[in-house]
């Protein structure tokens, strides 16, 4: 372990004496990036030139301007990204990027981590998470575990709230639509002397559609959210941030009712709640050049699920929480090297309990130092290695690297882009100590590796971009059913258990076009070509596809400004064919969706805003046998201050 506490502390020996500089404030800066800007990729806002890996960047002119009401909405535009949902809004949502299982993404919300450790999985569900007052988010493709750690296989989702600004600005909007649809969020920041601070909240409520493709009663959903962020200077050397995040949600879903117990229509529902705290100090040393930051950050999951027809009416309950105490720092060394460098130590808990039976605990914690630094030693070059450990108190220690490059030999009309990166997975608690639990499992494990090219013309009015990508998953935790005689890894688990036996292999393209002839036209078009395919070799379903995961996807996003003032665009996303289950029985044919919008400024504070999604009202799912929303219109109102 001393070999990588030195990656901590090797910044402090470079200078013997220190003088305190300005803090940063980093999520301030942050939130108002534009896409030239990347923040995930080193845990600190650096220019999109130096980055090797492939990022997404959804800024808050894009997030406003397409009017989604759900992240996932937003995420499945993106290119790598595959959607899937039980359900219309409210109900459970994957979010897989490049293949990766959803519970193998990373979600993060103001840096803190969403992931949910009551889950089975451990992955967080997209299915409530609101834009609200989200002001952008990143897509970071590709393994990420050197800086995000554990779960990090296919990717890193993050999101940033409205943060606090220098002079007073408020954002709000109301909105209403189909199936008595309608949603109120609000915004206000500022700053007054040394505290600056952000403080929003909403609501939404919809009727829904039934969860059940064939049922004929509305699932409905409602929620609300609240987010802040305060930044107190305490000098001009120190500052604390503190930042939160909160909602709470009721949605129907629908189950399988007596007496034949076949999927249905029913009277069911889930609640669930969480909230998320971080506070933090920052300091910078040496002339600004070593920018540090201690900080606590906590996060608490409550779901349950409710049969008012059931007998005990509570079929599932599940407490998740997760504790993390991390410090990190960045430092330039000179005009050239920049380093991240950090250690966190996690606790996590779980507690699960159904139809009124045995509640099942448990409990696990980590301590992790990772370090990555960055090279550019000509100009247009930028090289980017990293390391982590991690220690577990039940299984084994991992290590983890990565490695980027950027290469532009023409001031950014051609650059060159490669990554090779290593990801893993710990086993959730639930995995190990469940009823159905195997103390003994590993982590999933990944590597891989993506190369492309983006090619710029016409003074940016044409943008190209084309990307390889490919990753082998290797100690993929799988549920393994138990029957008698219960011998080996069955022994004394009639009800089955879970072990390191499954092999996975992603591989595709992502290609992506931008156009910008004239200032008030805007083409943007993607297409991803994805190969998701079972490696286990000796089981029955080898070779065949991963479930849900479309072979191909394409998105076209065209925006117009007219010159009074209102502004159309629409987006169409084209979903190819995939398979429900994992031995490709059962096919989920493909779709396509036409949302049409548009805006107008009505003053320089108010504007007026519409939109109609799924205009073709196209019938289609994403799991089998769950329905999703056919055509709806809606309209608001948005008030910028």
């Amino acid at each position: 372990m001393k070999k990588y506490a030195c990656l901590i502390l090797l910044p402090y020996a470079v200078a013997a004496t220190s003088a305190f500089a300005q803090s940063t404030s980093s999520l301030q800066s942050d939130a108002a990036a534009g896409p030239d800007v990347i923040v995930a990729a080193n845990r600190e806002a650096r220019a999109a030139s130096t980055i090797g890996q492939s990022v997404t960047v959804l800024d808050a002119e894009t997030i406003t301007r397409r009017q989604a009401v759900i992240v996932s909405d937003l995420l499945r535009q993106v290119p790598g990204v595959t959607v899937t949902r039980n359900g219309g809004p409210g109900t459970s949502t994957s979010v897989n990027i490049r293949g990766a299982d959803s519970d193998q993404t990373v979600a993060l919300i103001d840096g803190i981590k969403l992931n949910d450790p009551s889950s089975p999985g451990g992955g967080f569900n997209f299915g409530t998470l609101l834009i609200g007052n989200i002001a952008r988010i990143e897509v970071l493709r590709g393994a990420q575990s050197v800086l995000w750690g554990s779960q990090a296989i296919g990717g890193v989702v993050n999101l940033i709230t409205r943060q606090p600004t220098e002079a007073l600005a408020v954002n709000a909007r109301v909105e209403g639509g189909w199936h008595n649809t309608g949603q109120a969020f609000a915004n206000v920041s500022g700053k007054a002397g040394p505290v600056s601070a952000s403080l929003g909240g909403g609501y939404y409520r919809t009727d829904g559609i039934s969860a059940f493709a064939d049922g004929a009663e509305r699932d409905g959903f409602r929620t609300h959210a609240a987010n802040g962020s305060l930044k107190i200077d305490l000098t001009s050397r120190i500052s604390i941030d503190v930042r939160g995040f909160y909602s709470s949600g009721r949605t129907d879903i629908d189950g399988f009712p007596p007496p034949r117990f076949v999927f249905g229509d029913t009277r069911e529902y889930s609640d669930s709640k969480q909230w998320t705290g971080y506070t933090g100090l920052n300091f910078a040393l040496f002339d600004g050049r070593l920018r540090n930051r201690i900080g606590y950050a906590h996060t608490d999951t409550n779901r349950r699920n409710i049969d008012p027809d059931g007998t005990p009416t509570e079929t599932f309950r599940g407490i998740g929480r997760n504790d993390r105490l991390e410090y990190q720092g960045v430092v330039d060394l000179n005009s050239a090297v920049f380093a991240t460098f950090g250690a966190e130590r996690e606790v996590s808990r779980f507690s699960t309990s159904s139809y009124g039976g045995p509640v099942t605990r448990g409990r696990a914690r980590s301590f992790s130092v990772y370090g990555q630094m960055a090279v550019t030693p000509i100009a247009g070059l930028t090289a980017t290695a990293g390391v982590r450990h991690d220690d577990h108190n039940i299984f084994d220690g991992e290590t983890t690297f990565s490695g980027s490059g950027v290469y532009s030999p023409n001031g950014g009309a051609t650059t060159f882009r490669a990554s090779y990166s290593e990801g893993f997975k710990a086993p959730t608690l639930y995995q190990l100590q469940s009823e159905y639990g195997n103390a003994h499992l590993g982590p999933e494990r990944s590597r891989g590796w993506d190369a492309g090219v983006t090619q710029r013309a016409l003074d940016g009015a044409i943008e190209a971009s084309a990307t390889y990508f490919r990753r082998t998953s290797r100690d993929l935790i799988a549920f393994v059913s138990c029957t008698a005689p219960l011998a080996g890894i069955c022994a004394g688990r009639p009800g089955g258990t879970y072990d390191n036996i499954a092999k996975a292999l992603s591989q595709g393209v992502e290609l992506a076009l931008l156009l910008h002839p004239v200032d008030a036209l805007t083409v943007g078009a993607s297409y991803t070509y994805l190969d998701a395919t079972n490696r286990s070799r000796g089981t029955a379903n080898f070779g065949r596809d991963l479930p849900r995961r479309p072979g191909s996807s394409v998105t076209v996003n065209a925006d117009y400004r007219w010159p009074f003032g209102l502004t159309t665009g629409a987006t169409v996303t084209s979903i190819g064919n995939s398979f429900d289950n994992a031995s490709n029985a059962r096919r989920l044919a493909g779709y396509v969706l036409t949302d049409l919008r548009a805006s107008f400024p009505i003053s320089r504070q108010i504007e007026i805003y519409g939109r109609v999604e799924n205009l073709f009202n196209e019938r289609y799912q994403t799991i089998y046998q769950y329905g999703q929303p056919g055509r709806g219109a809606f309209g608001g109102i948005r008030l910028t201050y």
